[in-house]
């Protein structure tokens, strides 16, 4: 037993499609974990100023880790100069390690430090609606938090090492025992510590996040040591190549720094609102646009990086094919069933009928660019694993400022009693409830996705001198047909069962989005099987072919 479970930890995923189902299902399991930590927050502070103060002080650390840590740690920029380093011999690619993570650790020991005295003066800026206690408990969680970005980037590091090798199974664990962390903390920090128990779960979950990963490093000879003899020229290669990912980064976190300031001068709860519906609508953007994104990226490193230019293309346009095949069910069955779904995970405790419908509207308006979210992530780490890090940065700076700039528009025009929010309102079905002007916020969000991925995916186009659009249109149609009959057919159940389940009870709720679910996906599959898709074929052969007992796979010397 002990073996086989020593196998699967240290076994290779060659294939996309089985690299990707790995670590889909880990995701899966790993977002059940993250709704579960969302169904106790929301049972125990409901829609609050708490909750406001505990999502917004995740802000500055993410910045950091986003802005700092990954301008050294980037998956995305180590693996290949990592594998370039390996080719040549395994000391240099250890002495690159070593090198990252000398240079990593005093950056972010110096940088962190500076901002804990800064958090005072920052927090004016960054939560300028909250005020008194709120604010104390804004700056004491937010400095505890700056622990968690130190140790989510030495995980970052230590997973390049591991993807480099695909090694998946090891990564897909670190955020399962993330989220487990943070439980934790809701249950038995938070009675004895208050909020600063809550936040002492999440450098738990991080400190865990890099552990798990600590004895495949071990087994493959590659631990980070402090280092006294650095090439200067080396880091500034890393930086250099990962600083415009990293600022591209940074930006998605400046754009929630300006979503969460707008926020907090909102009703109580309004930052809740945002970041519950942003949770929901991330799980299905991790478990199909991640675990895509992450399986093909080595793969695209190594074409790129032997010039295999066809073969780069080609495994891109098949790593976006099947994000389309998953993500747009996904997306029309999260807009369809969006009240059940919001009220079986979070329904409980102080999370009232209103802050349901709220959660719900928000829900809706971020499963419109699911789809586009994922497709950012992939064609960015394309454009990654050729090198092209301007471009990308480009074009997410330009999203950026127009979701700024429309959120500061909208907001300011959506007053009560104009035609524009009464029909915003019946559209998302949340006429009567008095402040609603939070749902701005991720409409614009969704507006800015979906014009990032229109213009990478054109430039990526440009780039390879071939078509994207003319590889999937065909797929596409397929897909956005069966996805129309799916909702549809879910829809039509909805209210039918309405009359069927007591759907003010959870059982009730649960069963009328379960049942409506099922024929709505059992359409969508006939009306696919019908036409042949070739997407749903791959994955039933994947299935067929048992890839979670698949032989573990030595690699090559020209693969490494």
């Amino acid at each position: 037993m002990v073996q086989r479970i020593l196998k699967l930890f240290y076994r290779e995923y060659g294939g996309l499609h089985k690299a990707a189902l790995l670590l889909a299902v880990s995701a899966g399991f790993s977002s059940l974990l993250g709704l579960f930590r969302d169904r106790l927050l929301a049972g125990t502070f409901g829609l609050s100023r708490s909750l406001d103060v505990y999502y917004a002080s995740f802000r500055i650390p993410d910045l950091l880790y986003n802005l700092v840590a990954l301008s050294l740690v980037s998956v995305t920029i180590l693996i290949p100069l990592f594998l370039e380093r390996l080719n040549i011999s395994e000391e240099k690619a250890r002495h690159l390690i070593n090198e990252v993570f000398t240079v990593f650790l005093v950056a972010m020991v110096l940088l962190g430090g500076g901002l804990f005295f800064l958090i005072p003066s920052l927090s004016k800026l960054i939560a300028p609606g909250f005020s008194g206690q709120d604010q104390v408990n804004f700056i004491l969680l937010t400095r505890i938090m700056l622990l968690s970005s130190i140790l989510l980037g030495l995980s970052n590091l230590l997973s390049s090492v591991i993807q480099s090798f695909r090694r998946f199974f090891i990564y897909a664990l670190s955020p399962i025992f993330y989220n487990a962390g943070i439980i934790f903390g809701i249950f038995l920090l938070f009675p004895i510590f208050g909020l600063k128990g809550l936040i002492m779960g999440v450098v738990l979950g991080a400190f865990l996040h890099a552990l798990i990963q600590v004895p495949g490093l071990l087994k493959l000879g590659f631990p980070p040591k402090l280092s006294f003899k650095i090439n200067f020229s080396d880091i500034k290669k890393v930086i250099l190549l990962s600083f415009p990912r990293s600022l591209g980064l940074g930006l998605n976190q400046i754009v929630l720094l300006f979503i969460t300031a707008i926020a907090s001068r909102m009703v109580s709860g309004s930052i809740a609102v945002f970041n519950f519906s942003l949770n929901l609508q991330s799980v299905a953007l991790t478990v199909v646009g991640v675990s895509y994104s992450v399986a093909a990226f080595p793969t695209l490193a190594r074409f790129f990086v032997n010039k295999q230019i066809k073969e780069f293309f080609n495994h891109t346009i098949s790593a976006a094919r099947q994000i389309i095949f998953w993500s747009i069910p996904a997306s029309v069955l999260l807009l369809v069933l969006r009240a059940q779904i919001v009220r079986v995970i979070l329904g409980t405790g102080l999370f009232s009928w209103t802050d349901t419908r709220l959660v719900a509207a928000g829900v809706a308006l971020f499963s419109i660019s699911i789809t586009a979210q994922a497709l950012v992530i992939l064609f960015v780490r394309a454009f990654y694993a050729a090198g092209k890090t301007k471009k990308p940065l480009g074009v997410n700076i330009f999203s950026s400022l127009f979701i700024i700039a429309t959120a500061f528009l909208l907001v300011g025009i959506f007053t009560p009693n104009t035609p524009f929010k009464e029909i915003f309102d019946k559209v998302l079905r949340v006429e009567g409830i008095r402040d609603t002007n939070i749902l701005v916020l991720p409409l614009v969000f969704s507006m800015g996705m979906i014009l990032n991925a229109m213009i990478l995916i054109r430039s990526f186009s440009n780039f390879v001198k071939h078509s994207v659009f003319g590889k999937i249109k065909a797929m596409l149609a397929q897909v956005l047909l069966a996805s129309f009959l799916m909702g549809g057919v879910a829809y039509f159940f909805l209210r039918v069962l309405d009359n069927i389940f007591d759907i003010h009870t959870f059982i009730g709720v649960f069963f009328q989005g379960f049942v409506a679910g099922i024929f709505g996906i059992a359409v969508w599959y006939i009306s696919l099987r019908s036409a042949d898709n070739r997407e749903l074929n791959e994955i039933i052969n994947s299935f067929k072919q048992k890839f979670w007992k698949t032989p573990i796979i030595a690699p090559e010397p020209d693969e490494l």
